[in-house]
């Protein structure tokens, strides 16, 4: 099993790195902010490696620093996050992507009833800590800056982890 977390972040290592490196080239042709790129979808300009949310990011962190312990990983099909508590991360797969210039709105699939419930009656670790477990609203503050409002696994804002 954890051969499989590592290969997960090696994995967004290097798609985070590769989507990196195009993006300056892809920036000024892009669409504008809250519209996708044709054949993408809406939610792609959160692709890549995001840290902080669960503590604050520090300033300038180091892309190897960034890479090695990612703690939100946005694909076309899955949001993967890190816990406190867990070594690894808890795949939640996209059923929709809703996404404005004031960000995105994810919902999810539903965590089947045999994932183990929490007191409160939510899938455990299977959300974000927001009021719903099966849906996610990630606030756009900048290119490089998210939050997760009212979500209180999250309550600190996430960057970007850049390339070197």
């Amino acid at each position: 099993m954890r051969r499989i977390a590592v290969c997960l972040t090696a994995l967004a290592c290097f798609a985070t790195s590769t989507l990196a490196t195009a993006a300056p080239a892809r920036r000024t042709a892009q669409a504008p902010a809250g519209r996708a790129e044709p054949g993408q979808p809406p939610h792609a300009w959160l692709f890549g490696t995001w840290t902080g949310g669960l503590f604050p990011a520090p300033d300038g962190v180091p892309a190897d620093v960034c890479f090695s312990q990612p703690v939100v990983i946005f694909t076309r099909d899955v949001v993967l996050r890190a816990s406190l508590t867990d070594q690894f991360y808890t795949q939640r797969l996209i059923e929709t992507a809703l996404t404005d210039t004031g960000g995105t709105r994810f919902r999810f699939t539903a965590v089947p009833a045999s994932a183990g419930l929490l007191a409160g009656g939510s899938p455990s670790g299977a959300g974000f800590g927001c009021p719903d477990p099966d849906s996610l609203t990630v606030e756009r503050r900048t290119d490089n800056e998210i939050s997760f409002p009212g979500c209180r696994d999250f309550p600190n804002p996430l960057v970007r982890c850049r390339s070197r």
